[in-house]
């Protein structure tokens, strides 16, 4: 059967996911297995709906095909390119804080982070009057390009991309043959297994050994993004626990906060406030962001939920920065009681927030993220 190597290949990484060595709960399984159902969609999409000479932008990470700790305020989109070829990428820009562009020499695998060959954001493009651009290039070696799309404000207007292969534009691939579709279950698998066994030890790498309940100073992300700094951690609370993490308002365009479960994930962003950017996030009358994590609810504007997740990872990014960001620009943190937040803040006053107030945040973010996924 065609189908028997990606049958096999969800076996494979089923078994990967139930044998997790941090699961503790029920709950923890449940949403691996939910979890394992994104990656087969976007293996399975990524592998059947790909030609490659005839390449187009796919985005195979989003609110349910999560992998690599995906970022709310992000659109991902991307495809592979092959060397002795030329590409253009053509698109508009849109109304969105930060568009940035990378050539990756190869996968990220659990043994290896790919070199990035070429990184860079919008402003390197030369954008017309009405927001079209296009780039051109040809990359030196097999590689993935990936174009990620910033919003500092989920109300922002989305642009366009799109990439052709210059000597093939115009022409469509050979009809299906049996071959092909055999190889594209046999990739698709490949694909799966990887992934997950990808993402589940990458955090090992950057994350787990840093001292638990610490945040690092700002520092150039890992893997070659140009103009973005990040802030990483990662947390274990008690369900009577909290943060509170302090941070100065920033000078960079985009500041955004999340936290991650430990299948190295984005927890529910869409129902649940489980992140904060620069918009969302409320200030304080001295300059100062103040976020507070927790299980149970504190009553305040800035309350990031752990959804249940004893355990998991903190992420700060900063984007389209035109300095080094330093110490003095990274985040504090101080763990207290849930009861003791409120003498925590110093203007708890004002970052209290209605039972009613937070229902209408929660319906503006399923709101933007469905404009944004189908606008």
């Amino acid at each position: 059967m065609y189908s028997t190597p990606l049958a096999e290949a969800i076996a494979e990484a089923e078994r990967l996911v139930s044998e997790a060595p941090f699961i503790e709960s029920e709950a923890d399984l449940l949403e691996g297995l939910q979890y394992l159902a994104g990656c087969i969609a976007a293996c399975t999409h990524v592998a059947f709906d790909y030609d490659r000479d005839h390449p187009f932008l796919h985005s195979g990470t989003g609110p349910f095909t999560k992998m690599g700790l995906d970022n709310p305020d992000t659109m991902y989109f991307g495809t592979r390119v092959q060397p002795g070829h030329e590409y253009v990428v053509t698109g508009t820009r849109g109304a969105t804080t930060d568009v940035s562009f990378q050539l990756l020499g190869g996968e990220y695998t659990d043994d290896n982070v790919p070199d990035s060959d070429t990184a860079f954001d919008d402003r390197r493009l030369d954008i017309a009057d009405d927001g079209t651009f296009e780039w051109r290039f040809s990359p030196k070696t097999p590689s993935q390009l990936v174009i990620r799309e910033v919003y500092n404000d989920w109300s922002a207007q989305r642009g366009t991309f799109a990439i052709a292969r210059t000597d093939t534009a115009g022409t469509a691939p050979p009809p299906l043959s049996r071959e092909l579709i055999e190889k594209r279950y046999a990739v698709a698998g490949k694909q799966l297994v990887q992934r997950v066994k990808t993402w589940l030890q990458f955090p090992k790498w950057f994350y787990d050994n840093l001292p638990v309940n610490t945040l690092t100073a700002p520092r150039l992300t890992p893997g070659g993004l140009a103009t973005q700094y990040s802030s990483v951690g990662h947390y274990d609370l008690a369900p009577d626990q909290a943060i509170v993490i302090t941070l100065p308002v920033s000078d960079a365009p985009y500041l955004g906060f999340q936290l991650g479960s430990l299948w190295y994930i984005s927890l529910d962003y869409i129902n649940h406030q489980t992140s904060l950017n620069g918009t969302q996030a409320q200030a304080d009358p001295d300059g100062k962001i103040r976020i507070v994590v927790a299980d149970a609810n504190p009553g305040v504007t800035n309350w990031c939920e752990t959804l249940g997740h004893g355990r998991g990872y903190l992420q700060f990014r900063w984007q389209r920065v035109s300095r080094e960001l330093t110490e003095a620009d990274g985040p504090t943190l101080e763990v207290m009681g849930v009861d003791e937040v409120a003498g925590a803040l110093p203007y708890h006053d004002h970052n209290k927030i209605s039972e009613q107030d937070w229902r209408e945040r929660i319906a503006l973010r399923q709101k933007q993220i469905g404009e944004r996924m189908v606008g």
